[in-house]
Parts: C-alpha cells; sequence; structure tokens
C-alpha cells in the first residue's frame, strides 16, 4: 500500500467468521496485509481517527472495507460512506500493551447464565485470538470463548511501559495509553461491566495480581554497572524472561524456571556488583548473600545444615503457595570454596562432599524447588564440581570479560558522573580517549585509575612541610585534569591482564639494529604476523619460531615484534621468572599464563628459551617430559571464539625441538644469522654511539671492508663496550684483537 491515503466505503463484515476476529476486512488488492497490518480510518466530516487491524477476504469487493456491529458502532461508521485509510505503525517501544483491562457482559441480553467463566482461560484465549491486535481505550468487540455464549467486550483501560528504557537506564514505569498493540505476553484483566450478570472466576478478574519480575524502577547508571549490557540481555532471557509470563502460562508449556546462574571471569569485572544488585532489580524476596567459606563448619553435619537453612524459607512458601509463590534468591560469593569437584580435596571428614551433595538435592533433587535462583560467582570455574554445571542446576554460565572500549566508556561515565554534574574535570579531559588508553582494564581498575587521578589532584592543593596545610581555596579551585590521568595511569594503576612493559623494554633496553637482510626477514614476517592475526579469520591462533645461534638477538627481536602489535595483552614467559620451580609448578604457570591469555580479544605471548624452560641439557640428555607436552598442548589450543593469539618463541638448538617434536607446533619457523661480514659491523658501528673518532672509524673500514667473520650482535655489542672503555691509542687494536678471537675474523 503507498504512504498516500486512499478512499474505500465502509460495508458490512461479509462472514459470522470474521466477525470475531476484530479486524477491518478488506481485498488485498486494495491494501495488502502482507505489508500493512494496521491503519487507520477517518472521514471528510469529522476529525476524530480510529485505528484497526485488517485482514483480508477474497470475496470482500474492491473499493469497500467491511466492519462488523460494534466496530461501526463504536467508531461512528455510516455504511456506503467513503472513508479515509492510511497505514499505521506502532512504534513497539512505547506503545506495546504490558496490561489491558477489559468489561466484559453477554452480548444477547436473553441469553445469560449464572455459570462461572474463567477469566484466565478467558485471558489466554483472548491473546491466542487476538495477539498483535490494535486496541484502543472505548473500543468494543464481539469474544466468543469456547463453547460459551458470546461475549462483549469495552477496553476500559490500557497500560504501557518503555521497553527500550531499561537498556538506556531510564525509567520503566507503566503508564496508560490511548491505543497500544498487543504481546503475547500482555496481562489481561477482565471485569463485570455495571450491571452485567456474568458470573468471573480466577485470578485475572478484577485488577490483575501478577506483578512483573522486573522491577520497574531500576536504573543501570544508578546501580554502578557499566559494560556488561550483553552479558545482563543473556542473563534475562536464560534466567527471567520465563519468570515475566504469569504461572498458568509456564504451567501450560511444561517448563521449567531456571534455577542457577554461574557468574565467572577474572576479578573486579563486575561479577560481584552484577549479583549484589540483582536483587534491587527483581521484585523478589531479600536475596541472602553468602560467602563460600561460611558454610563450612568442624563440627559434623553442620554444613549440611547450613545449606538446608538457606532453604527453608523458599521450601516453606512453595509448600504454601505453589506456583504463586515468590522468588526466592541465594548469591554464593566464592562459590568456588565450597563446591569443588567431588573427591579432590584430601580430607577424611568429606566435608566438601557432602556440602555439595546437599547442594545438588536441593536444587534439583527429589524435592526440588521452582521457586529458588541461585547465583553462585566464581573465579576458577574449573573446580567446581562438574555435577553443578548441567542443566536444570547452575544451567546459565556466564563469562564476565573484561570490558570492551564501549563498556570502559559506560563504566568511566559511571565513576566520572559525579565529577562532571559538579564541574570537576577540565575541559580537556576526554572520557572516550581513556576509554582507548585502558585496554584490558577490569571494571574495578578504571574505579581504580579515577580515584588514583583524583588523588593526584587533590595533591596539587596540600602543602607539606613542618606541617600539613590544606589550600583554603581548594574547594574552588579544585579540578581533575588529564595529566592526573595520565599520572595515574603511568604511576599508580597496571591491569592485571596488560602489557609488563618494563620487561619487554628491558629486552631492548639498546634499542633494534637493523644490520642485514636477516633482521629485515624477522621484522617483515612478524609484521605479517601481526597482521593475519589482527584480520585473519581462520586463523585466530598464529604462532611464529625464532630460531638462531646464541648472542643473535632473537629475545629482542620477539620483544620488539610483541610491542609493534600494540595487543592490549603482552606477556614475557622465560625461564627466569620460574627459577626454583617444580615441573607441576612450571606446567601450572605455563597454563595460567595462557588462559589469561586467552581472556583478552587480542593477545601476545612471548615465550622465550625454550631449551632452558624444557630443562634441556645435552649431557644425557635430559629434558622435563611434563613441561614439553604442556607446551605441545598450549602452543597448539587455539583461543575462545572471538578472541585471538599470538604466539612468539624463541629458540637456539633447531634439531633439538625437532628431535622432541615442537616444530610442527608454530605456523611458521624463522632462522636468525649471526653478524657475517665486516660490512655489517661497520653498519651497526654507524647506528650506535661507538666512541671511536673519525680516525679510528676510517681505519676500521679499511680493515673490516672485506673480512668474514661470525658473531651475534649481542657479543658485538659487549666488545664495543668493552673498547670504549680501554685507552685511546689501543682502543682500535683491541676492539679487532677481539673480533679475531671470538668471531673468527678472516
Amino acid at each position: 500500500m503507498a504512504a498516500q491515503p486512499i478512499q474505500l466505503a465502509a460495508a458490512k463484515c461479509p462472514t459470522d467468521e470474521l466477525t470475531f476476529t476484530n479486524c477491518a476486512i478488506v481485498n488485498e488488492r486494495d491494501i495488502d496485509p502482507k505489508n500493512v497490518r494496521h491503519i487507520e480510518v477517518s472521514s471528510s466530516v469529522s476529525p476524530a481517527k480510529f485505528i484497526f487491524t485488517i485482514t483480508k477476504y477474497g470475496l470482500m469487493p474492491q473499493g469497500k472495507i467491511g466492519f462488523n456491529t460494534l466496530q461501526r458502532k463504536w467508531a461512528g461508521i455510516e455504511l456506503d460512506r467513503p472513508y479515509q485509510i492510511r497505514p499505521y505503525r506502532f512504534d513497539r517501544n512505547v506503545t506495546s500493551i504490558t496490561t489491558l483491562i477489559l468489561d466484559v457482559d453477554f452480548l444477547n441480553k436473553k441469553n445469560t447464565t449464572t455459570d462461572p467463566y474463567d477469566s484466565d482461560k478467558m485471558a489466554m484465549e483472548f491473546l491466542q485470538q487476538y495477539s498483535d491486535h490494535a486496541f484502543s481505550v472505548g473500543q468494543c468487540l464481539p469474544f466468543q470463548f469456547m463453547d460459551k455464549k458470546t461475549l462483549t467486550i469495552v477496553v476500559r483501560d490500557i497500560e504501557a511501559c518503555d521497553l527500550s528504557a531499561a537498556a538506556r537506564g531510564q525509567n520503566t514505569k507503566a503508564r496508560k495509553i490511548q491505543v497500544g498493540v498487543t504481546l503475547p505476553n500482555t496481562m489481561v484483566s477482565f471485569e463485570r461491566a455495571e450491571g452485567s450478570p456474568i458470573n468471573l472466576s480466577g485470578k485475572s478478574r478484577g485488577k490483575p495480581q501478577f506483578v512483573s519480575i522486573i522491577n520497574p524502577e531500576f536504573n543501570f547508571n544508578a546501580m554502578g554497572i557499566g559494560g556488561l549490557d550483553t552479558e545482563f540481555n543473556a542473563i534475562f532471557r536464560r534466567a527471567f524472561a520465563s519468570r515475566v509470563f504469569p504461572p498458568e502460562i509456564v504451567y501450560q508449556l511444561g517448563m521449567k524456571h531456571c534455577r542457577g546462574i554461574l557468574l565467572y571471569g577474572p576479578p573486579g569485572t563486575g561479577k560481584t556488583l552484577m549479583a549484589r544488585q540483582i536483587g534491587k532489580m527483581l521484585n523478589a524476596r531479600e536475596p541472602k548473600i553468602v560467602n563460600g567459606p561460611q558454610i563450612l563448619d568442624k563440627y559434623v553435619g553442620e554444613s549440611e545444615a547450613n545449606i538446608r537453612k538457606l532453604f527453608a524459607e523458599a521450601d516453606e512458601e512453595e509448600k504454601r503457595l505453589g506456583p504463586n509463590s515468590g522468588l526466592h534468591i541465594i548469591i554464593f560469593d566464592e562459590i568456588d570454596a565450597i563446591c569443588k569437584s567431588r573427591g579432590s580435596v584430601a580430607s577424611g571428614a568429606g566435608v566438601h562432599d557432602t556440602v555439595v551433595n546437599q547442594l545438588l538435592s536441593k536444587i534439583d533433587g527429589v524435592d526440588q524447588l521452582n521457586n529458588i535462583l541461585i547465583i553462585g560467582m566464581t573465579n576458577r570455574r574449573d573446580m567446581i564440581d562438574e555435577a553443578l554445571l548441567r542443566p536444570g542446576r547452575l544451567e546459565v554460565q556466564i563469562e564476565i570479560g573484561l570490558p570492551d572500549e564501549a563498556g570502559r566508556l559506560q563504566i568511566l561515565n559511571i565513576h566520572t558522573q559525579r565529577l562532571r554534574e559538579n564541574n570537576k574535570l577540565t575541559p580537556d579531559v576526554n572520557l572516550k580517549e581513556l576509554s582507548e588508553t585502558t585496554r584490558n582494564f577490569s571494571g574495578a581498575e578504571i574505579e581504580g585509575l579515577v580515584r588514583a587521578a583524583t588523588s593526584f589532584a587533590m595533591n596539587r592543593h596540600v602543602k607539606a612541610g613542618k606541617k600539613v596545610e590544606i589550600d583554603p581555596d581548594a574547594v574552588e579551585k579544585f579540578m581533575i585534569c588529564r595529566a592526573d590521568f595520565v599520572h595515574a595511569l603511568e604511576n599508580d594503576i597496571k591491569p592485571a591482564f596488560g602489557i609488563s612493559k618494563d620487561e619487554f623494554d628491558s629486552y631492548i633496553s639498546n634499542g633494534i639494529i637493523n644490520w642485514g637482510q636477516p633482521v629485515n626477514d624477522v621484522l617483515e614476517e612478524g609484521q605479517l604476523r601481526i597482521r593475519q592475526t589482527i584480520n585473519g579469520e581462520m586463523t585466530p591462533l598464529v604462532s611464529i619460531l625464532i630460531e638462531g645461534p646464541p648472542n643473535s638477538g632473537k629475545t629482542a627481536l620477539a620483544a620488539h615484534i610483541a610491542l609493534l602489535s600494540k595487543f592490549p595483552y603482552l606477556k614475557f614467559c622465560t625461564a627466569q621468572t620460574m627459577l626454583g620451580f617444580s615441573e607441576l609448578a612450571k606446567c601450572q604457570q605455563l597454563k595460567k599464563i595462557f588462559e589469561d591469555a586467552h581472556k583478552s580479544s587480542l593477545s601476545c605471548v612471548v615465550v622465550d628459551e625454550l631449551e632452558s624452560l624444557l630443562e634441556y641439557a645435552p649431557v644425557g640428555p635430559r629434558y622435563s617430559n611434563n613441561v614439553l607436552q604442556t607446551l605441545k598442548l598450549l602452543l597448539k589450543r587455539p583461543p575462545p571464539k572471538g578472541r585471538k593469539l599470538l604466539i612468539i618463541a624463541t629458540a637456539t638448538y633447531r634439531d633439538i625441538l625437532e628431535q622432541l617434536g615442537l616444530l610442527p607446533s608454530f605456523s611458521k619457523v624463522i632462522h636468525l644469522a649471526n653478524i657475517t661480514t665486516g660490512q655489517q659491523i661497520l653498519h651497526v658501528l654507524n647506528e650506535i654511539e661507538h666512541g671511536f673518532n673519525n680516525d679510528e672509524m676510517k681505519y676500521l673500514e679499511k680493515k673490516l671492508h672485506d673480512k668474514k667473520v661470525w658473531i651475534g650482535i649481542k657479543a658485538l655489542l659487549d666488545r664495543i663496550e668493552v673498547a670504549r672503555q680501554a685507552e685511546d691509542s689501543s682502543r682500535v687494536q683491541r676492539f679487532l684483537t677481539q673480533l679475531e678471537e671470538d668471531a673468527g675474523m678472516i
């Protein structure tokens, strides 16, 4: 149908069956119901406009539109009069009906009965017949309920709430509207029309008693929750959507409510905050918050009794009210403390095992409860007993990961809201810029960043001498500027899953000297693999091995490539940081490094000196098979969906790794050779502060011009530094002598 109005003449409803559809009847050549669901009807003699739902009928004459008797009476429609017809589109966010209150009476007053009409079944039947229908206050329509008498219905009140307001953190309180469209879960309430003899029974009689599980007053921003929109939507869909519907519908669908949610992820990402605020978001009993260790008791049987006490109120209310029982929320913080895998704790008493058994029986045992919601939180999902994680128990498992850039901006807005309201931020503070620079920051770390920046700003107004004095004009002068946030980032707040920049800088303290083609090859391959990691769709895991002789600069190049990637998570894994670790401890540390890397969207792990990590010794030979097998598995294990990992490893003995079967674990093996010509040594000298004067450099050029050598860049830099410390007269000769001894100069 075109956007322009068309004229159709009013006619009677063509069939009795169509009379009960509450629709205006059209010929599809006039209006195609596939494109238009609702229309606006108006006449040239009256300013009033009425909204109807339409349906097609092939035998309806073209140029005509059919209305039943009640529709014509309500809208004042006269037969054969032409009316202006326009398509009408509802804004579903603000006109979706949440509550529809209807006055009901017998259509034919001569055929009345005193038999009770079950209003609950009537409400279900009504929604089945009239879902996605337009309704206006005062509208009349016929309603045929099962095999009983035909009823007449008048719309008394319509209530709606803004479905998009929750996402924007605004008030979602229900409000009255004049016209709206029904949803599959619209609450329908029947009331007896004045003077009617109809006998109504059921819960849908009178003002509806069903209360939505979602508190209409909740506000994400006021609750301090940011960056968790996706996670909350998943929780709502899985855990609360079924509770929005009346118990009768849930019973008819034969479904059970979700009884358990597990929130897991790195520390500081908002698990406890979200669980703590869920009680405020829901119309439920006051949640019980329990720290896992509080359940345990030294006396036999007391730990299990503590579990039973938590469920006692829910048990009693379930027996008393059945499906109409309120929701009881039990929140377990650090749930891994009491729900470890059974048999994993070496204890003769077996307390942990019996606590898990008791919890399982309460959630999904013989006497299971349907009015409970368990929310567990943990950093160690792998420690929890598998039986708790199956459907019917903690079936909704949501990873609360590190926030993305949009999430970090939300969190920054929340924690700087009061500063902005009181004009305590200078104009140079750009929250968008801060959200970009705080990659891999958790919500708690962003909150700490704001506190640290505030402390730097406070410190400017404190005079520290013999006594501490505060600037009397501090209240008016106090402002937090961009420099405060920069200082906080550089000095105070470092993300736990971020970059160990000091460690990386220590490996490239002398910079990267591009002395020849071998270095070029490594750098080009490294940049290529960085682009593959970022842009590749089929390879979320990319691994390269830089191998070459000792002192050839492998570690420095690996660190340089990692920094070039600018990935939010960079980690150096080397045997030096695991000095004194047992084989098992090394394997656990390696596993933790890679698991942490999998928590970031883009990660780079540098595994330095593979032979040292493997504890390889040529005498014997000897190596750690446990570490070898762990590395093989970790180097091949792809990150979770949507995350990417670049691994850069270094090794000295390629043949050893080949014998151990480790080489196939890498996407690419790059060889880094030593310096082999005198020209390359001269190139290095020209790139650094060497300490030789012009005459000495000319002499060195003459001596080294066509010489063959074999020396690593690290060893060469050491020889240059030693020569700089010698006396001027012997400096050049000492340098050449060392090259002849160490580099085999020919």
